[in-house]
């Protein structure tokens, strides 16, 4: 049985005075294991590239995860997008990565810098097959895949970089990929690697973006299981059956709340080591449990994952204080948002007596959305979520 899975992981910036940004980025899946993504950059830039990009990436990737054919969806592009009366171009430019099975990918690229493929920590160049598809001069590559190859799609707002003031002709693709093979071996998630890219174009652009500039990361891995107990069930008969189920499950576990710890300290028959090292002072410490790989508080400290969960998928800016953290929130996020591919939610539905303080802004209900929340934030990472209550 196949085991590979994909991370994916984008990140825009906006040309310089715009409010909306002429890239568009399209993920669906079809079915478990095979997933479309588009990058599309609209002509220009502001609204009409914005409207263009979006149009672009939504038709090609609805109608190939129905396997309709390329031809179709190139078809449909250009009978449905208005045609620039300056330039007499009628769409934006587009790169499909087609994953199958995870096994496979197909590559279409159209008129958007080459896709760079980088295996086993070095450039790799792979075979491409021209095709003419309403005039249009398209690439198409099939490509097997291997663990740990990294697909890094980008905008032309990426190589155009720099142009001017630290490159006369911007910032070459030879010298993207030399960047990203620097990267490769230090095994970066897909989202940080996108953002580390960008972020580098907007150092090159002065931080006045001369263009949008996006990049799209596909990285291929290994599945790695994670499971996470939050909370005791509303039952305590269950409490065994809750404990038997959580830990026959293949991977790491983590465990979040005192009294959930507590139940589970008993059930492994294994001392509760708490600790008073409070390494941030709005998060309270972690304690250790011999059998389990996390030990959390559980509301303030789920509460902050989400927040952390939200921002990775915007502007990832606390990246930098989460990644090397030691409290329990940025381990916890660490383990879900880096190493995790699929996760298991045990959630317990019992209501926490210190909870029902009315001087505490915490009930029931903000547990509850707290997990609906972080598992809605971990699917849009891509994740496979599972929650089970009891």
């Amino acid at each position: 049985m196949n085991d590979l899975c994909a991370d994916i992981g984008y990140k825009s910036i906006n040309h310089y005075g715009e409010q909306l940004c002429g890239d568009h980025v399209d993920v669906v899946d079809q079915g478990e294991n095979s997933t479309v993504i588009v990058l599309a950059d609209g002509l220009g830039s502001g609204v009409k590239a914005s409207i263009l990009s979006t149009l672009t990436s939504k038709i090609i990737s609805t109608m190939l995860a129905a396997n309709l054919p390329l031809e179709e969806c190139v078809a449909a592009i250009a009978a449905t997008l208005p045609v620039c009366s300056q330039r007499g171009v009628a769409y934006s430019t587009f790169t499909i990565l087609h994953l199958i099975n995870n096994e496979t990918a197909e590559v279409i690229q159209y008129d958007n810098p080459q896709v760079i493929l980088i295996r086993d920590e070095v450039n790799y160049d792979y075979p491409k097959t021209e095709m003419n598809i309403g005039g249009k001069k398209i690439f198409k590559s099939v490509i097997k895949l291997q663990e740990n190859d990294i697909f890094v799609s980008m905008s032309d707002g990426c190589p155009h970089a720099g142009i001017g003031t630290a490159y006369n002709f911007g910032w070459k693709l030879a010298d993207i990929t030399e960047f990203l093979e620097g990267l490769a071996p230090v095994g970066y998630t897909a989202k940080t690697l996108s953002t580390i890219l960008v972020d580098e174009c907007d150092k090159l652009y002065g931080g006045k973006p001369g263009d949008d500039a996006t990049a799209c990361v596909v990285r291929i891995r290994r599945r790695v299981p994670m499971n996470i107990l939050f909370g005791p069930p509303s039952n305590r008969d269950d409490c065994d059956r809750m404990m038997s189920l959580f830990f026959s499950k293949e991977g790491k576990h983590i465990v979040c709340g005192g009294t959930t710890s507590t139940i589970v300290s008993n059930y492994l028959r294994k001392p509760l080591k708490a600790s008073l090292n409070f390494v941030q002072s709005d998060i309270p410490p972690i304690a250790e449990i011999e059998g389990v790989d996390l030990v959390t508080e559980g509301v303030i400290t789920v509460n902050r994952v989400v927040t952390y969960a939200k921002d990775y998928l915007e502007e990832n800016k606390c990246y930098e204080h989460w990644s090397i953290q030691r409290d329990g929130a940025s381990l916890i996020s660490r383990l879900l948002f880096e190493e995790a591919t699929d996760i298991n939610f045990f959630v317990g539905r019992a209501v926490n007596p210190a909870h029902q303080n009315p001087d505490l802004p915490i009930n029931f209900n903000i547990k509850m959305n707290l997990v609906e929340e972080l598992s809605t934030c971990l699917r849009k990472m891509g994740k496979h979520v599972k929650v089970v209550y009891f």
